[in-house]
């Protein structure tokens, strides 16, 4: 019985090493991110000049900090005024949380990021809420999917986006 508690001790700091050994060895560094997003409520209608539409993939570079795999242990969306995650929970290979905004852009949005390995992670935001136009209020739901590839250790003159404020 006593060989047996042990071995179970032994295989759950196993599979919890197993978990959380990839969040160790993720590259801080220099990493090109592509994003698409699809709006299923658009605050506008189509073809209006400077505003937000479904578009093909972006191709972004972005420098993830040590500071960013050990807080969140993934890339998250730049900040949009007054945004914060909430919630955030360790999942096997990645994390998933609430993105919740308040001011002109204001709801929530789920997030999740998973590591395929060390070099490359997925993720998704899909956010529902509304944004103040004037003085009124437009209803507002969009999907954005997200791939990560690390580039390089040398982030080059590519300068950290700030960290979202936690409302853990």
């Amino acid at each position: 019985m006593r060989k047996t508690k042990l071995w179970i001790a032994f295989l759950c700091c196993l599979s919890a090493a197993a978990v959380y050994a990839p969040a160790q060895t993720r590259p801080a560094g220099l990493w090109t991110l592509t994003t698409t997003t699809t709006w299923q409520k658009s605050p506008y209608g189509p073809g209006s000049a400077g505003r937000p539409a479904n578009g093909g993939p972006h191709k972004k570079d972005v420098c993830l900090t040590q500071e960013m795999i050990d807080q969140w242990g993934a890339l998250l969306p730049q900040s949009h005024g007054n945004c914060k995650i909430e919630n955030k929970v360790d999942i096997p290979s990645g994390m998933t949380a609430n993105w919740v905004c308040t001011g002109r852009m204001s709801g929530q949005g789920a997030l999740k990021y998973t590591w395929s390995d060390v070099r490359h992670a997925e993720g998704s935001v899909h956010f529902v809420g509304s944004i103040l136009d004037g003085e009124q209020t437009i209803p507002v739901e969009w999907t954005t999917q997200e791939t990560a590839v690390f580039k390089s250790a040398d982030c080059g003159g590519v300068q950290p986006p700030p960290l979202p404020p936690s409302g853990r």
